[in-house]
């Protein structure tokens, strides 16, 4: 009989370690509180038992143990390596001590571990839901965080005190426990490092770059593996990793797991995000680092969970691997183009798709709310970098014109969630300067119709400015000219050029928009459409081009579907 193991997870990032643990012989029992968990059917046997429940899970695991036997019990990506430590703990299986899980697992805990080891890591508070603000004596700009939630959830940055409410409120929210810590704000660049414990000796498992944007939240948009930091200062970070997993107490002489790092390369040097008692998740350790260095942090890890010493750690090749994401302005999904170019792309490995026609999507304001990711390996780092930003950007997502989240979107003046294309003063006087949109048909205004920046359409129209855009698909249109801004070097949240958005404009809607407008300031071009005939008081004006700058491709796509017939 095949010695069983349990995993903690049957989700997308618990699928390599099922994977592995079956190649490795051995029987899988994946537990998870979703019953219709996406690698549910990977596994050998399926437990459906919310993974927040440790005497549960100690009951199913005892169960198995008496039962024909348990070698062991892991976990990657999720936040239940306290509950992997307790039921190892209880049961005599390989693990780590419960309070070293505990010390990984609730950041007061963890902070505290830090700050009496004389390690780098930042000031900090704790607060409940019955506390005041009024005590907090650190100074701004601070994080906010929940102590026990993972993915970004509930995290962002405060610059004022008017802004610290409503942000502890938002972590209080997603902490299981009801509480929050209030620490200083560290600037500089961060990596992701993980690692292999096996009695007291550390085994680095590749050290990434992390790709932060859309402040005040940090949404990582991607990694890249591995980092391009000089030597010493790699080295730097790792020693100070490394004395953070043995202040958490995760590298006792008889512990046996794996540690995840998040740490920042600051003006005084190497400070310590967190620490978490097992590998990561984002991908890191089940296909960035595998493709990179031809090794498996999960098979080590593994192997440790079944009282195995870790094997075949060593790098094979020195490749890069690049994971990105991408992101959509509210709404609802339309439709998803794109897709299947991306995947044939070279040096693209895999896509991960989350959105799906019909569903709702959201600017993202933590780490689970993106839309997909790419992941692209190459020999080279720019030859990495490129596959997978190139694919990201080839997938289209169209949203519905009916819902009006998106219209509300495009209408407000909001530092978050930024616009797609950030203006210089120079380029918003040029903007509010164009003339509006002119067009050659028109029709009543409905309650439907919205005001999306700068068009009011519940403001009746002159009649020599008609409303609606009623043109075959294929019909060319002319536009304002906003040469200022086509020649700009400016980009959208995905990289996008102006033109390389209009391009996707013109795919989406089927209108064959010029890709460079004219330059004769603010008279619509002539033109001709594929009849022949001129279009000359038919173009897309300000409203266009504000939805454009406000939404990227996806709000002027929106702004066209709206006023079309």
């Amino acid at each position: 009989m095949r010695e069983r193991i349990i995993i903690l997870g049957a989700g997308v990032m618990q699928g390599p370690a099922i994977r592995v643990a079956q190649e490795l012989g051995l029987f899988t029992v994946a537990a998870d509180g979703n019953p219709d968990a996406p690698c549910a059917s990977m596994a050998d046997q399926f437990a459906h038992i919310d993974l927040k429940d440790k005497e549960g899970i100690e009951a199913f695991a005892r169960s198995l143990q008496k039962n024909g036997g348990l070698a062991g019990i892991m976990t990657a990506g999720t936040d239940f390596s306290a509950t992997v430590a307790w039921v190892a703990e209880k049961l005599g299986l390989p693990g780590i001590p419960y309070e070293a899980a505990l010390n990984a697992s609730d950041k007061a805990r963890m902070r505290a571990c830090f700050d009496k080891a004389g390690l780098p890591s930042p000031p900090f508070t704790s607060i409940t839901r019955d506390d005041t603000l009024d005590d907090i004596s650190l100074s701004f700009p601070l994080v906010v965080k929940p102590v026990d939630n993972m993915g970004g959830r509930g995290c962002r940055r405060v610059d004022a005190i008017e802004e610290l409410r409503d942000a502890t409120a938002d972590a209080l929210r997603f902490s299981r426990s009801g509480r929050a810590i209030v620490e200083a704000f560290m600037d500089g660049p961060e990596f992701s490092v993980d690692a292999i414990v096996y009695h007291g000796e550390i085994t680095i498992c590749g050290l990434a770059d992390r790709h932060i944007f859309f402040p005040p939240y940090f949404i990582e948009m991607g990694h890249t593996m591995p980092t391009n930091f000089p030597g010493e200062q790699q080295a730097a970070l790792l020693e100070t990793f490394c004395a953070g997993v043995r202040a958490l107490g995760l590298a006792g002489p008889e512990s046996i797991g794996a540690a995840k790092g998040d740490i920042k390369l600051t003006a005084q040097g190497p400070m310590i995000g967190e620490i978490a008692a097992r590998l990561s998740g984002g991908y890191m350790s089940g296909w960035t680092y595998p493709y990179s260095s031809g090794v498996e942090p999960i098979r080590a890890a593994i192997l440790a969970a079944v009282g195995r010493k870790p094997d075949k750690l060593a790098p094979l090749k020195n490749w890069t691997c690049a994971e990105r994401a991408f992101i959509s302005i509210p709404g609802t999904v339309k439709a998803i183009t794109g897709v299947e170019a991306a995947r044939n792309l070279p040096h693209v490995r895999d896509l991960f798709l989350r959105a799906a026609e019909g569903g709702k999507v959201s600017f993202p304001q933590n780490n689970v709310s993106k839309c997909g990711n790419i992941i692209a390996a190459a020999p080279t780092r720019a030859a990495a970098v490129e596959a997978a930003e190139t694919a990201a950007r080839s997938i289209l997502i169209r949203l519905d014109r009916a819902d009006k989240e998106t219209a509300a979107f495009l209408s407000a003046d909001t530092a978050f969630p930024p616009d797609a294309f950030s203006l210089p003063p120079a380029l918003r006087d040029a903007l509010a300067q164009l003339p509006e949109t002119t067009l050659t048909s028109a029709r009543p205004h409905t309650e439907d119709t919205e005001k999306i920046k700068g068009l009011n359409y519940n403001t009746p129209s002159p009649p020599s400015v008609p409303s609606v855009l009623s043109v075959p698909p294929c019909e060319c249109i002319p536009l304002i000219s906003f040469p200022a801004f086509m020649k700009s070097n400016l980009t959208d949240y995905m990289g996008r050029t102006a033109a390389e958005s209009l391009r996707a404009v013109r795919e989406l809607t089927g209108l064959l928009l010029p890709i460079i407008a004219p330059e004769n300031g603010n008279s619509a071009p002539n033109s001709t459409d594929n009849k022949g005939s001129f279009l000359e008081s038919r173009f897309l004006g300000r409203s266009f081009w504000a939805a454009l700058v406000r939404g990227g491709y996806q709000g002027a796509v929106y702004y066209i579907d709206k006023i079309r017939v």
